[in-house]
């Protein structure tokens, strides 16, 4: 199975692995399964590191380095995924969440969120329960 993984679950799964429900973590560290992590969830993260909206103890570059080495793949942001934006009804005005469920849409892959608001635009959007 494709799983992408929203931004928190991204930080939860490299920083906080316990916030995440123990299926989750299996999931995430089975090989059956291929993780990705999407080059905007990056962006969203250098952002609201920049605008003191998300503290970081560390550079975005070593999220992406622990992502990699974790097993988790970098998921570009493409054409295709940006022009499926266009196609999402506006449940959801975060640029950053529209992107990541267009891209699950495209690749297909499992979007794994906390958000129960995207769970509206698609059946490959998962919802878990943080701890």
């Amino acid at each position: 199975m494709r799983i992408l993984l929203d931004t928190h679950v991204l930080l939860w799964a490299l920083a906080e692995p316990d916030r995440l429900p123990e299926d989750v973590r299996e999931q995430l560290v089975s090989p059956d399964n291929e993780v990705l992590f999407s080059a905007a969830s990056i962006w969203e993260i250098a952002i609201k590191a920049q605008i003191g909206r998300l503290p970081l103890s560390i550079p975005v570059e070593e999220i992406v380095e622990t992502a990699q080495a974790s097993g988790f793949q970098e998921l570009p942001v493409q054409s295709v995924h940006a022009a499926g934006v266009y196609r999402l009804p506006l449940y959801h005005r975060d640029p950053f969440d529209r992107i990541l469920v267009a891209q699950a849409i495209a690749e297909p892959a499992h979007l794994l969120t906390a958000d129960k608001m995207l769970a509206q635009y698609s059946e490959l959007v998962v919802t878990i329960g943080k701890h």
